[in-house]
């Protein structure tokens, strides 16, 4: 699909300015009117309880793009060469509010593939804050703290292709960017996932928030059906049972963080990150420290239909 000659009435299709591997597309607001009908005939509670009806909900917003939709964000995701959408809505009005996202976020989801099982929140997706006080067990909620580049799933069986991150809202905030890092831009990539040790079993756990009872044994880097390297790595859940793992980890951690070609960027509220969970990193730098600091995100993940 060529993304630039594709006209999708409703939406608008461009390159992000931070980065030609991310692609912007804006729901515009008369289209997300005409959403407003179909979502109101499931609350939260029915899609949470019967996932029937979230497909039911993701056929309506892709009729309402002519069935290009689905299409359109499968091409990005698999695409090695983009890998990553950032969908804006072109909300301007009470209408599209917390429900509406998180409906929206359902559809969009489903219109490419099969949400993981939450572990952290029992469902289908998860809601949570980020605020100034925080008693939790992980980086997630850390306001003060950058949470270092990462992929997710790393201590789950589920397979997860790919990552949506919803912004609900956010008050009083400075600081806390979004930041991004595609496999391919990373200057040691060749060198790091070519490295014997990267390919060994690592032990992979969770704090008692993610409400997993088990552990899971994986290599942080393996290759696709082309040979491209992949990754599934996040810094605090591996389990390290040598020397040279531990010091294998300190050294990719390094490597990453220190990486020139990291993506910094702000994302308005309302906006969803759809990125490729095995070739782009994600994380998030800290905020001013302020007693009335609060965002809250929705995080969707899941693996491709199989055809």
């Amino acid at each position: 699909m060529d993304l630039f000659k594709e006209k999708i009435s409703g939406i608008e299709i461009s390159t992000n300015d931070n980065s030609k591997r991310i692609i912007n597309i804006t729901l515009k607001e008369e289209s997300l009117d005409k959403l407003i009908f179909p979502f109101h005939k499931f609350d939260i509670t029915a899609l949470e309880y019967k996932p029937f009806t979230r497909f039911t909900l993701a056929k309506s917003l892709d009729e309402l793009f002519s069935n290009e939709l689905s299409k359109l964000i499968h091409s990005v995701l698999t695409d090695r060469n983009t890998g990553c959408l950032l969908i804006i809505p072109a909300i301007v009005n009470k209408k599209f509010n917390d429900v509406f996202l998180v409906k929206l976020a359902t559809g969009l989801a489903h219109l490419i593939g099969i949400p993981n099982f939450d572990h952290m929140s029992s469902k289908y997706y998860a809601r949570f804050f980020v605020k100034h006080e925080d008693q939790s067990d992980s980086y997630l909620r850390k306001a003060y703290i950058n949470m270092d580049l990462h992929t997710d799933g790393t201590y789950v069986k589920q397979k997860t292709d790919w990552i949506l991150m919803t912004k609900i809202g956010e008050k009083n905030i400075e600081g806390g960017e979004s930041v991004f890092l595609h496999l391919d831009d990373w200057e040691h990539c060749k060198e790091l996932s070519s490295d014997p040790v990267g390919k060994q079993n690592f032990v992979w756990g969770s704090p008692k928030s993610k409400n997993v009872d088990y552990k899971v044994k994986h290599p942080i880097f393996f290759e696709d059906s082309e040979g491209h390297p992949q990754i599934s790595y996040i810094d605090q859940f591996p389990e390290p049972q040598s020397m040279e793992q531990g010091n294998f980890l300190q050294k990719l951690s390094d490597s990453l963080e220190e990486s020139k070609n990291k993506i910094t960027t702000s994302l308005p509220p309302g906006s969803t990150v759809f990125a490729n969970n095995y070739f782009w990193l994600h994380g998030r730098k800290s905020f001013k420290e302020n007693k009335n600091l609060s965002r809250e995100l929705l995080r969707i993940r899941g693996s491709f239909f199989v055809n």
